[in-house]
């Protein structure tokens, strides 16, 4: 990672495309199509793969605070590394013998990185399509942040009609797909050591018109390639295993921006009141 706030390249990209020129977002679009395989290739080769030279690639790397293509490459390479990581390559707990106090940092220090790397136009644009009560929405994770998607899916069921948690086996998740078109939401949670059932789920729910909402780590889950909004959350921690608190971060925030933004929420839960009134 090159930012100081400890954002991943692809973030950096998502967060300044609108600093860069028309040609340079070509090559910044290609790279996240590819990511991070598109930029370890030579410069002319990524250009020419963009449909843009060279230069307009080496300006656009600069931009993103990279002194040469290199130092560029060596950032994709760190990412990969991460990107591949396993509970037994990841580390413990920290050296001064306190797990809780050194989970909280990192808890704390994902929740903060979190914040400052989303970009706000794509969050806002989530929170909107989420909202809407005309859209049927479905939610989803993998292996550990199927969890997630559960505990946002229940509290979204109070604030909008139309919401389902897509549960049971990956087989049965394709069940769905029938009634899933153009005017449906699918808010996906996925994390590194990507799920592959997750990832062909998502594309063949794109290819019927499904607008996608991606949860996932700094180094983007392969599902950012057919997802309409991309929110990135920061995941290390000094275990065996990431940490959840940025996603469920995402998680609770976006379902609060629906509570503000909603035009039928407040006479949903006016009424779930009533009906445990007995009224």
């Amino acid at each position: 990672m090159n930012s100081g706030n400890g954002a991943s390249i692809a973030e950096q990209i998502r967060r300044d495309l609108g600093r860069l020129t028309p040609n340079e977002r070509r090559a910044a679009h290609r790279l996240l199509a590819g990511y991070p395989m598109a930029g370890l290739d030579t410069a002319a080769r990524f250009g020419e793969a963009a449909g843009v030279s060279a230069p307009t690639v080496l300006r656009m790397i600069a931009k993103l605070g990279f002194s040469s293509y290199g130092a560029f490459q060596d950032g994709l390479k760190q990412e990969l590394a991460a990107q591949r990581a396993t509970p037994l390559t990841k580390g413990g707990t920290s050296p001064s013998g306190d797990p809780l106090d050194a989970f909280a940092l990192a808890a704390i220090a994902n929740l903060r990185a979190t914040a400052e790397n989303v970009p706000r136009e794509e969050f806002d644009a989530a929170v909107r399509l989420i909202a809407d009560p005309r859209r049927p929405l479905h939610l989803l994770g993998g292996r550990f942040t199927d969890a997630i998607a559960a505990y946002m899916a229940t509290h979204l069921r109070v604030l909008r009609p139309h919401v389902q948690h897509i549960e049971g086996q990956p087989a049965a998740w394709f069940d769905r797909l029938l009634d899933i078109g153009k005017q449906d939401v699918i808010v996906l949670f996925d994390i590194r050591r990507y799920s592959d059932d997750l990832v062909v789920f998502a594309e063949r729910a794109a290819r019927q018109g499904a607008r996608i909402i991606l949860i996932t780590d700094p180094w983007l889950s392969p599902i950012s390639k057919v997802a309409r909004h991309v929110l990135p959350a920061h995941v290390p921690a000094p275990s065996v295993w990431d940490s959840s608190a940025g996603l469920l971060l995402l998680a609770e925030a976006l379902t609060a921006g629906v509570a503000e933004q909603s035009s039928v929420a407040r006479d949903r839960l006016e009424a779930l009141e009533r009906l445990r009134r007995g009224e």
